[in-house]
């Protein structure tokens, strides 16, 4: 924890200040005020950053690396302050200078680093680690525009670059020094030198991977961990003069744009072929690069090679980084010179795989011929890893030719990523109890059967220093004040919360917290978008990203049957509720982007009707991101996480919600299902097809979403209105979202859940009216929240996964 006193704070900041701008600081913008007081906290981080390193190179403890495409970091400099100890201190020391804390917050860029829950999870993961004394370090790209920043025009998605970089990035430190080359395409010639045969790579493109260091620093325990992220340079600025003199403009600028495309955007579309090749070389550049990166520096602190998996653990999160086993195996073959036995059993002991996704999309697969093109030398080796295996299938699946291509890493032209994980790595792991049942007796039940020891569950957490203390520091006032602060450093702790669960006085302190942050809310969402909302409503909240398991449609068929009821009905007795959504989909997701569309096409309609706007308010948020799920995740009361069961792996916003006192209507999916076990049936609104149900609709058939339709008067009304002209003058605009439904069978099951749906909305309805019993589920579902933090997640995997021990010095 940093020492430091208000008048010392202050004296620090405005000699920044000045340095960095060259002016007093009543002459400077919030900006250039925002500018100092993350360059004075970067200054005070470094040293700790420094010593922290070089406590890991004296102690040799086992180092913790986690492989990941995204890192949904959000803002940094609050999440700093809080962690350093340092934030009241700050927030005093500017108020006396006549500055806002909370406004120089708000002029920190998110970080265009990720997405979704993959990118966030990273993030906490990074975070619980440096809190617990784990030396663990991120590493992933450095993409200079993101995702996209999401632009809703006309009721649709438009994307937009993410120019997260346009003012730099005060938390990063370039280290060109640290450079790595990574190699693509090109062939290899094979030579035999002293009985060993030499893989030689030759005219390759080569990248150069140019680190830049973010610190992560420890919750008041003077550790800071690393981010690496890399990005893709040319090895030469040199401009080729010669082909432009030729008139071969474009082969002049053909190198650079093709290096500087792989760092530029996370997931390009890849329904075209470059877009393919373009995922594909992002994937090996941060995964050579990183990999490299880590052997000299293991190297450099004079441990032996052969001793890797002693003191090196490295983590793919989901199948993304999956090509770290080839490209280790190359590593110690060819550069290092071991032999495949050795090579081997060093991967595999070092390198463990999460797996996120049962969704076939997700399970990734790349052409052969394209991978053998673009990575010559580590098509190689997954051959031989693969025929390896194809033999251990044989001797014990003897003339089963059917599994033997199932389990194969290649076959039917692919080479397939998720076998690759399985095979290459010692631990294999789901992310909630549903999810690893699945993956064990149903997705990758073959696997299973051959590694039954491989495969464990580890359930996802989140870090309740950003999603609570920083995040609600009203809600976090209250616990301190009833329960003590213990739980901040042990977040179980939080049970002793629910012996308050009856208490009235509690009860009113709780009630008062969320309607301040329900009023918070409002007015951010009267400023940026223009609609007014009654924070005296309901705040039912439906944000994560768009896709059709998230079942953005039945909370959409659900809320244009409602209105249809008031408009018949104007007197119906309900609560008035704001419906608030937000997410992004993915550029070439059309189904997705037409869903974003009829939320906003009901949001007018809706919105814009005397009859029903002052009972119910429809609002989409744009461009989702981290510091906007602060702004509405503490003013929730109805978390909705409503996933088609057996397709959503874990969740973590069903965690964020709970922890801030939203009470869950959600099917028994992902992590949904020990929520449940942990506050009880009373304390959570649950419906819907059960996972066994939904397994034998897909794995039998015997479902017609037309013959449910043909008897439910409501429910056929609702879908004939996307078609008939309600919503739309364009009557075709949302055939997409009809065909799914009726076309093409309901593959998410929407139509099925949707009378479930219905009367768990109708129970959640009455349980809102009853002050005493929706307090008393908020206090239990918060109480029940400290299990679902990461620090328990990140336990778990240090000792059941990577062997790395962790110190409770400053616990």
């Amino acid at each position: 924890m940093l020492k430091i006193g208000k008048e010392q704070f202050k004296k620090d900041y405005i000699e920044k200040f000045i340095e960095m701008h060259g002016t007093e600081l009543s002459e400077g913008t919030d900006y250039n005020k925002y500018e100092a007081l993350a360059g004075l906290t970067r200054d005070y981080v470094v040293k700790m950053w420094l010593s922290t390193n070089k406590r890991y190179n004296d102690t040799g403890e086992k180092q913790v690396y986690y492989f990941s495409m995204e890192f949904l970091m959000g803002r940094m400099l609050g999440n700093t302050l809080l962690n350093l100890g340092i934030r009241d201190v700050c927030k005093e020391g500017l108020s006396d200078l006549g500055i806002d804390l909370e406004r120089l917050e708000e002029m920190e860029e998110d970080q265009g680093l990720g997405n979704g829950g993959l990118g966030r999870l990273a993030a906490c993961f990074l975070d619980s680690m440096a809190s617990l004394n784990i030396p663990g370090h991120g590493c992933g790209i450095r993409y200079k525009r993101g995702f996209f920043e999401q632009k809703i025009i006309d009721g649709a998605q438009v994307e937009a670059p993410e120019n997260w970089l346009k003012n730099g990035n005060v938390w990063e430190i370039k280290k060109p020094d640290k450079a790595q080359i990574v190699k693509f395409g090109g062939h290899v010639r094979v030579e035999s030198r002293d009985g060993h045969l030499i893989f030689i790579h030759d005219d390759y493109e080569p990248v150069l991977a140019i680190p830049y260091d973010m610190p992560i620093v420890g919750y008041e325990n003077d550790i800071v961990n690393t981010l690496r992220l890399w990005s893709a340079e040319p090895l030469s600025d040199e401009f080729d003069f010669s082909s432009f003199s030729r008139g071969e403009y474009s082969k002049a600028i053909e190198y650079k744009n093709s290096v500087e495309a792989i760092s530029q955007i996370l997931y390009p579309d890849d329904t075209l072929y470059e877009g393919k090749i373009l995922r594909l070389k992002q994937q090996y550049f941060f995964v050579s690069a990183g990999l490299q990166s880590i052997i000299r520096h293991f190297k450099n602190n004079g441990v032996g090679i052969r001793d890797l998996d002693e003191k090196i653990a490295i983590h793919i999160n989901d199948t993304h980084p999956a090509l770290a086993i080839p490209e280790l195996m190359r590593i110690l073959m060819d550069e290092e010179g071991l032999g495949w036995d050795d090579a081997w059993r060093i991967t595999t002991n070092t390198i463990s795989y999460t797996n996120h996704t049962i969704l076939a999309e997700a399970l990734e697969k790349w052409p052969i011929d394209m991978f053998k093109r673009l990575l010559p030398r580590i098509y190689m080796i997954i051959e031989e890893i693969n025929e390896r295996l194809c033999g251990q299938l044989w001797n014990r699946y003897i003339g089963q030719w059917d599994k033997i291509s199932r389990m194969s890493i290649l076959s039917d032209g692919y080479v397939k990523m998720a076998h690759l994980a399985i095979v290459g790595s010692h631990s294999v792991n789901g992310v909630a109890k549903l999810h690893t049942e699945i993956l064990k007796k149903e997705e990758m039940t073959d696997f299973y059967y051959l590694y039954p020891r491989k495969f464990n569950n580890k359930t996802n957490g989140i870090t309740h220093r950003r999603w609570l203390i920083k995040a609600n520091p009203q809600l976090t006032a209250l616990l301190i004040d009833t329960i003590g602060d213990s739980w901040i450093k042990h977040p179980t702790d939080m049970e002793k919360f629910e012996r308050f669960a009856h208490d009235r006085s509690v009860q009113g302190r709780l009630y008062d917290i969320k309607r301040d942050n329900k009023v918070r809310l409002s007015n951010f969402i009267k400023r940026t978008q223009g609609i007014d909302v009654d924070p005296d409503s309901m705040f039912d909240v439906h944000i994560k990203r768009i896709h059709a398991y998230k079942r953005q449609t039945l909370n959409c068929l659900r809320i244009m049957a409602l209105y249809n009821r008031l408009i018949e009905n104007p007197n119906l007795d309900i609560v008035p509720r704001t419906f608030i959504f937000a997410g992004k989909a993915a550029p070439g997701y059309y189904l997705a982007k037409n869903i974003i569309e009829l939320i906003n096409s009901v949001a007018n309609r809706i919105n814009n009707d005397p009859r029903v706007n002052n009972i119910i308010k429809v609002v989409f948020m744009e461009n989702y991101r981290v510091s906007l799920a602060e702004k509405i995740i503490p003013a929730a009361d109805l978390s909705e996480q409503i996933s088609t069961t057996t397709k959503e792996a874990s969740g973590t916003s069903n965690m964020k919600f709970m922890m801030n006192g939203a009470v869950t209507i959600a099917t028994l999916d992902g992590a949904n299902i020990e929520i449940r076990d942990e506050v009880g049936d009373e304390n959570i609104i649950i419906f819907g097809l059960t996972e066994r149900e939904v397994l034998n609709y897909y794995q039998t058939g015997g479902y017609s979403s037309t013959s449910i339709l043909s008897s439910n008067a409501i429910l056929k009304q609702v879908v004939e209105d996307l078609m008939n002209g309600q919503y739309s003058s364009d009557k075709d605009k949302f055939k997409p979202i009809y065909e799914s439904l009726i076309t093409y069978n309901d593959e998410f099951f929407v139509i099925k859940d949707f009378d479930s749906y219905i009367k768990a909305q109708e129970r959640a309805d009455i349980l809102y009216r009853d002050f005493t019993e929706w307090n008393k589920i908020a206090i239990t579902n918060i109480a029940h929240s400290g299990i679902f933090s990461s620090d328990r997640t990140i336990q778990e995997y240090a000792t059941g996964i990577w062997g790395s021990g962790y110190l409770y010095k400053n616990l």
